[in-house]
């Protein structure tokens, strides 16, 4: 008596936010920032709108040609002093290139990864100035790649309910809180 054959597993699938992710992160090999490479996708209806990655204005030199980066230089903190920074951030470019009504709604995929090897960075998340584009472009969700096949979601309605953390209320008003060093 013959047996029947075993029927084939299919392999599993990943997660549409990691398959996002995914391109995200081959993305940010486009990146021609020396100090951190990041890809952005933003993704709506199951639909990419635009990607992103961070990298010097077009037509001007970039910090690979040029082969040095202040930021560097000058042992600059993450999150400090990005005017001195001649890249566009991933999010961004990603935002520049699409259209506000496709992102109302959407999601932002991001992954930062190290120039060299292209490990994925923990604790990566959108600059303050990102977070205010992200808003404004009318992105509800972002989800950040914090380790190879894990990844945090954030919302912003979140940030705008905390004014992004850059406010407290004393005496019943609103005002700034400074950043370290100041």
């Amino acid at each position: 008596m013959k047996r029947a054959p075993k029927p084939r597993r299919e392999p599993r699938r990943i997660s549409k936010d990691q398959y996002y992710l995914n391109i995200a992160k081959e993305t940010s090999r486009r990146s021609t920032c020396l100090r951190r490479h990041y890809g952005a996708v933003i993704v709506n209806n199951d639909q990419i709108i635009s990607t992103g990655y961070a990298g010097a204005p077009r037509k001007t030199a970039n910090c690979g040609e040029i082969g040095s980066c202040v930021r560097i230089k000058l042992n600059v903190p993450k999150g400090e002093h990005y005017e001195w920074c001649r890249a566009v951030h991933a999010e961004q470019n990603a935002i520049i290139h699409a259209s506000r009504f496709e992102m109302i709604g959407a999601t932002l995929f991001l992954v930062g990864t190290t120039p060299e090897g292209g490990t994925v960075i923990e604790g990566a998340e959108p600059c303050r100035i990102c977070k205010r584009m992200i808003i404004n472009a009318g992105i509800t969700r972002v989800v950040i790649q914090t380790a190879p096949g894990r990844y945090k979601e954030e919302r912003a309605k979140d940030w705008i309910r905390t004014n992004l953390k850059e406010l407290r209320k004393v005496r019943g008003k609103l005002v700034p809180i400074m950043p370290k060093g100041y």
